[in-house]
């Protein structure tokens, strides 16, 4: 826990707060060097490939997730292309200049990857951390080519926030261009469908962009199982609203990835050497 100005500022300006001031509550961490904030983040990387993988989340070569250098902010971490999430390690990590060339590490990088996340990267200054990977639902609701509906107070932390992208769906991205489309598709959102492909989610953090992805990746699952049973109830926009300004922004998302990181610290720490 830390109660640094910094992380108190975030929690001001939320409407996420503690009912009694006095109660520990955890916080994003504060730093003071760029070495600390760098280790930070890498091993946030780490740890939440290895639950999105252990989610069943991964497929194959195919997903990646990055996060911006603190100093370096051109240049991204990421996992290596073929390295299993299951088994990623700080370590395995690579960085990646604007060029699309790994500067450390020994392993190449996702050609996709670099693509999309460089694009959403460059786009996005705002942006720490983005994921995208091949998951079940959230392939077969890109397949359908529809919004997703406010149907469930967990649907409405994505209310007004998650896009959909209708271009070069089906193929593997790899041009620069098919990447800047994506990124123009999510403009200042946190979430995209990307059709006949999947879901992509950003956030000011590592934590926060596993989060929206295990989320939306749910809401996913939830919307099909729905309109496989009967007709959608939507909720009201004004109901939506409301659950989206309490749920729906960073600091809710990074806090809602805790039990999930607590649980990996818990189970295997390895992911850290």
């Amino acid at each position: 826990m830390t109660t640094t100005d910094d992380a108190q500022a975030i929690l001001a300006e939320s409407d996420f707060k503690p009912q009694q001031e006095d109660l520990e509550f955890n916080l994003p961490q504060a730093f003071d060097s760029v070495e600390a904030e760098r280790q930070h983040r890498k091993e946030r990387l780490a740890g939440a490939l290895r639950i999105i993988g252990h989610l069943g989340f991964a497929e194959g070569v195919a997903g990646h997730m990055t996060a911006r250098d603190p100093e370096l902010t051109d240049h991204f971490w990421v996992n290596p292309f073929g390295t299993s999430f299951k088994q990623m390690k700080v370590s395995d990590l690579i960085l990646v200049d604007p060029s699309g060339t790994v500067v450390h590490g020994r392993k190449p990088v996702n050609a996709a990857a670099f693509a999309i996340h460089h694009a959403i990267h460059e786009a996005r200054p705002d942006v720490v951390a983005a994921l995208h990977t091949h998951t079940v639902y959230g392939k077969a609701f890109a397949a359908l080519g529809q919004k997703l509906e406010m149907i469930s107070q967990d649907h409405c932390m994505f209310y007004g926030d998650v896009a959909l992208h209708t271009d070069a769906g089906g193929a593997v991205v790899t041009g620069a261009e098919d990447g800047a489309g994506l990124a123009a598709s999510l403009g200042d959102g946190k979430a995209l469908i990307h059709k006949n492909h999947g879901l992509i989610t950003v956030a000011d953090s590592v934590d926060a962009a596993a989060w929206w992805f295990i989320a939306l990746e749910r809401c996913c699952q939830v919307q099909l199982i729905a309109q496989a049973a009967g007709e959608l109830e939507i909720i009201p926009d004004e109901y939506a609203q409301k659950s989206m300004e309490q749920t729906g922004h960073n600091l809710a998302g990074w806090f809602q990835f805790q039990p999930h990181w607590d649980d990996l610290v818990a189970d295997d720490a390895s992911f850290l050497d």
